[in-house]
């Protein structure tokens, strides 16, 4: 990422206060996974828009992938504890122009998509990755 947008990204997290820098870069890398899973990588930039819940799902591919167990306790750090709280991200950086939305998207699209006790539940998903791995 450039300067100027780190720079931004930092404003914003101080600006909010509830989450950390890192959990805001995190929500950039993640969205970038769902838009390459969704195959829009090579589309111009105003159809890769993803809905909330796309988002939601690779958020927990991803942060899964990056951070196995830990991924719970990795968000918990980051101030991030429900899925509200990656919506309200999403919106502090639409408000920054730093991401984009349709005039569809609301807020009410991240209220409690999943739990992250039952998403991030590693025992289970140890369990998917097997099964996944073996077929």
């Amino acid at each position: 990422m450039e300067d100027d947008i780190l720079d931004r990204v930092e404003a914003v997290a101080e600006a909010d206060g509830r989450y950390q820098k890192a959990g805001y870069l995190f929500l950039y890398e993640a969205l970038q996974h769902t838009v390459e899973k969704f195959g829009k990588t090579a589309m111009p930039k105003e159809q890769r828009h993803v809905s909330g819940r796309d988002l939601l799902q690779g958020i927990s591919e991803y942060g899964l992938e990056q951070f196995g167990p830990l991924t719970r306790t990795v968000f918990a750090h980051w101030g991030i504890h429900q899925t509200s709280d990656f919506g309200r991200m999403v919106f502090n950086l639409v408000e920054a122009e730093l991401m984009s939305k349709t005039p569809q998207d609301c807020l009410e699209d991240f209220l409690e998509v999943y739990d992250f006790n039952e998403e991030f539940d590693w025992k289970k998903r140890k369990a998917q990755y097997k099964r996944q791995a073996a077929s």
